[in-house]
C-alpha cells in the first residue's frame, strides 16, 4: 500500500491535502507531522512512498530537510512534493540541490503533482538493508 507523509504545521492546510489524497488515491495511507522532529520519527518507524512537505516549520525549513533526506541513502529515493505559501528563490535552489520534484505554491497544489509523485515512487526503489 502506498504511503504520504505530509510535513505541515497548519490543520487546514493538513485537512485540505489530506481529503485530496483519500479522493484520488483512496488506498494511500496518510501520515502527518507538524514538526521535522515529528517527520523524523514517522520515517524511521514506517515505510513512505511520497513526502509533502511545507518549507517553514516550527523547528526547520522543509527545503533543508529535502536535502537531509537526499543525503541519506535510506530515504533518497522518496519523491518530496513542497507545498508553501510563499516558495523563495533561497527555496528553490535548495529544491533543486536536494532533487525534490516539484516546488508549488499551496494555492496551486492539486491532484496531478500527487499522481506524479506516486508514480515516480513506483519507478524509484527503495534501497536493500
Amino acid at each position: 500500500m502506498p504511503t504520504c507523509l505530509i510535513i505541515e504545521d497548519s490543520r487546514f492546510d493538513q485537512q485540505r491535502m489530506t481529503r485530496m489524497i483519500n479522493k484520488f488515491a483512496e488506498d494511500m495511507q496518510v501520515y502527518v507531522a507538524t514538526t521535522l522532529r515529528e517527520a523524523r520519527r514517522t520515517l524511521a518507524e514506517n515505510r513512505v512512498s511520497v513526502i509533502l512537505l511545507d518549507n517553514n516549520l516550527p523547528d526547520g525549513l522543509g527545503a533543508d530537510f529535502a536535502i537531509e533526506l537526499a543525503d541519506l541513502k535510506v530515504f533518497s529515493h522518496i519523491p518530496v512534493v513542497m507545498v508553501s505559501d510563499w516558495p523563495s528563490p533561497f527555496m528553490w535552489e535548495k529544491a533543486a540541490t536536494a532533487g525534490v520534484l516539484h516546488v508549488v505554491n499551496k494555492a496551486e497544489f492539486g491532484k496531478h503533482y500527487l499522481m506524479d509523485a506516486l508514480r515516480h515512487a513506483k519507478t524509484r526503489q527503495a534501497p536493500v538493508h
